[in-house]
Formats: structure tokens, sequence, C-alpha cells
């Protein structure tokens, strides 16, 4: 990886936000008409939210990653993060493309679990990656309850 600043924030940007473009396909590709016949819980909210929000998200874990890299230049934490967003991105196709609401479930809370490993690495190195992840942890338990729902309701 790169030291400089600007080149390095570039390449972390283009990665995670490459995640979201996978993601965003497999959404928009396979999601209807399947997606609207499930029961939903009242907690659902209105599809037009999901799109500012991940966007933002996605910006953040860039910012986060970005900043602890230029902290501590630690190779692993950019490994952990790599297959972080690969199960990321994995949500989306197992949720809207295979229709597996159980696995997608699973990978979930594999995601949350990535999700606290960074922010305990992130505690030691960043507090702006420490900080900005929050938002994230926070969206994607929100997330789980939504799927866990899901799970029970259909």
């Amino acid at each position: 990886m790169l030291k400089n600043k600007f080149i390095s924030f570039v390449i972390f940007a283009i990665i995670t936000y490459s995640a979201s473009f996978i993601g965003s396909i497999a959404t928009f590709s396979y999601k209807e008409p399947w997606y609207s016949t499930l029961n939903k819980s009242f907690l659902t909210p209105p599809d037009w939210v999901f799109a500012p929000v991940w966007t933002t998200l996605y910006l953040f874990m860039a910012i986060a990653i970005w900043s602890a890299w230029h902290k501590s230049y630690n190779i692993n934490l950019v490994l952990i993060y790599l297959i972080h967003l690969c199960f990321n991105t994995t949500w989306s196709i197992v949720f809207f493309v295979f229709h597996n609401i159980e696995l997608a479930l699973l990978n979930l809370i594999i995601i949350l679990s990535f999700i606290i490993i960074l922010i305990l690495k992130y505690t030691k190195i960043s507090d702006l990656s420490f900080y900005i992840m929050i938002p994230y942890l926070l969206w994607s338990s929100y997330a789980l309850i939504l799927n866990l729902t899901l799970v029970y309701l259909n």
C-alpha cells in the first residue's frame, strides 16, 4: 500500500465503493418482485432511505481504514477490512440474488463481528476511525433486527 495520503485514500475509496457497487447491482437486479412479497417488520424504513445511508456508511468505512492505515501501516488490519468488505458485499448477493434470508442473517452476524473487531483495533490506532465506525455498527445492528424479523415473519 502506498504511504501517499491522497492516493491511498482514493485506493481505499475505490475498493470500498466497489463493494457497494457490486451489492447495488445484486440488489437492483434481483430485489423485485421477490422483496415486495415478503412480510416485513413495521420497523422497515422506506426504500429511499437505504441509498443515502449506505453511501454515507461506505464513505465512513473508507475514511476509517484510511486513517488507521496512515497511523499504523498495519497490513493485517487492511486484510481484516478487506475480508469484512467481502462479507458486506456477499450479504446483498445471498439475500437478494439467492433469496436466502437465513444465510443472509448468518452473514450479517459475521459482518457485525468484523465491525466489532475493526472498532476494537481502531481504538488503539485512530480516534477518528473508531468514532466514524459507530454509525456503521448501529445501522448494521438495526439491519440484524430487520433481517431477524424477516426470518420470523416469512
